[in-house]
This record gives C-alpha cells, sequence and structure tokens, in this order.
C-alpha cells in the first residue's frame, strides 16, 4: 500500500484526524498511513534534536533558530522509516484532501528523489498557526508535502544523524539535493490561499486552519468543518 505520513502537533490532534480522514475516505485504494509523533520517535531513538523555550517561542539548539511544529525536523526521517526503499508521502497535519491521493502514483520519476509543489510563498501575514510568528525563508512550503523517492541515492543522505545535527535551512531549503533531483508536483497538491491558481486537490491552511477560533472565516472553512462531522460524526460547532 501506498505510505503517508502526517506530521503530528499536539494542538492540532483534531487537524490531524481531519486530514487522515480525508486522505482515506478520498482513496480509490487502501493507503498506509502513519501518525508522525514526536516523542514515539523519541521513544524509539530516532529523533534527539533538543528544543528551548524563549518569550514563548521555540527555539531548536541545533541551529538556534525558532520552529512552529512538532514535526518541524520529524518529517525528514520518512526516508529512514522506511528503510530507504520504495516512495512515501508526507504531509502536514493542517491539510484537507478533496482529491484521490494515488492520483500521485503515476507522477512518480525514478529519476528524482523528492517531488514537491515549486511555489513562490512569500506570507504578509505576520503571525499563523496558534499565535506563531510567520517566517519567510527560500522555497518556504516546500517541505509541507513532499512526495519522497526514499531509494533514491541523493536521499541516502537524509540519514537520522544527518536529520538530528544538520541546520533546518539545511533540510527545508533541499540543500541535500541538486536542483535537478527535485520533481514538480502540480500546484493544487499544496493549494496556498493568495498563492495557488488552480482549484485545489489538498486545501492547505498555512495561516491557521479553522479549528483555531480566530481563523473560523478563512477559505475553504465550511469544507473542513463538513469533513470534521463525517469524521467525527458531530457538527464542529458541538464540539468546539
Amino acid at each position: 500500500m501506498f505510505p503517508v505520513y502526517i506530521g503530528f502537533d499536539s494542538r492540532e490532534a483534531v487537524a490531524f484526524d481531519v486530514c487522515r480522514h480525508s486522505l482515506v475516505t478520498r482513496s480509490s485504494t487502501p493507503i498506509d498511513v502513519h501518525c508522525l509523533r514526536q516523542n514515539t520517535l523519541r521513544q524509539l531513538g530516532l529523533y534527539r534534536r533538543a528544543a528551548v523555550v524563549k518569550h514563548g517561542r521555540r527555539f531548536d539548539v541545533t541551529d538556534g533558530k525558532p520552529f512552529a511544529t512538532e514535526f518541524s525536523f520529524t518529517r525528514f526521517l520518512v526516508p529512514a522509516l522506511c528503510k530507504h526503499e520504495g516512495w512515501a508521502l508526507f504531509c502536514d497535519c493542517d491539510f484537507l484532501f478533496v482529491a484521490d491521493v494515488t492520483e500521485l502514483v503515476p507522477m512518480m520519476d525514478d529519476a528524482k528523489a523528492v517531488l514537491v509543489c515549486k511555489q513562490l510563498h512569500a506570507p504578509t501575514e505576520v503571525s499563523k498557526m496558534d499565535g506563531c510568528v510567520q517566517q519567510c525563508y527560500p522555497r518556504k512550503n516546500w517541505s509541507s508535502f513532499m512526495l519522497f523517492n526514499c531509494g533514491h541515492r541523493a536521499v541516502q543522505r537524509l540519514t537520522v544523524d544527518a536529520v538530528n545535527e544538520r541546520p533546518g535551512a539545511w533540510l527545508h531549503g533541499f540543500e541535500w539535493l541538486r536542483d535537478d533531483e527535485i520533481g514538480e508536483l502540480p500546484p493544487a497538491w499544496n493549494w496556498i490561499d493568495g498563492v495557488t491558481d488552480s482549484s485545489p486537490k489538498a486545501i492547505h491552511y498555512t495561516a491557521g486552519g479553522p479549528w483555531f477560533p480566530d481563523r473560523a472565516m478563512v477559505p475553504f472553512a465550511q469544507e473542513w468543518r463538513d469533513a470534521y462531522a463525517q469524521a467525527y460524526g458531530n457538527p464542529w460547532q458541538e464540539a468546539a
């Protein structure tokens, strides 16, 4: 089965559940969905990056830079978790799938190490989910939806040690790859408000989704609430 890894953050557990539900119910064939939970990876000895909290923000000890979610770095362990074999998809938990994820299978190109939606995202807002500071950096949000060719020779550079020891810019900036090793997916698979022109196949609530009280009116909020109701069997308003 096609393995899909979803990042998990304890502040957005409901977003994870709805993302997973939308993946499974839209897929035309069975898929193998995994929860990328940091605590579990620590217990397994696969994740050991340390963080400190300063002025209410989390900073990575390795490079001293702030980061937003519990899966900011664990996403790069996906190839190792797959024993550097086959293909696997990673996505952030703040996605809602409105199309069949197995449509990605014919796009897999063995010549590429990873396929991403190569959009230019330069956010103007100063904050995003849960009040986190919005940051700009090269190739922003490319790493939020990655189709890994886990067996590719270049992906061998994503060792467990590299994921734990390399700076965030090296990981999220895809400095572990040559440009010609990064393939491209249609932007619809990482639909971002104000960035993506096409109709979405997977909606990415980059500034925070409707599970946060101050984001109740973001685009496609009702679609997310409908998906919540399907996943939980209760309207979102009753559980909020």
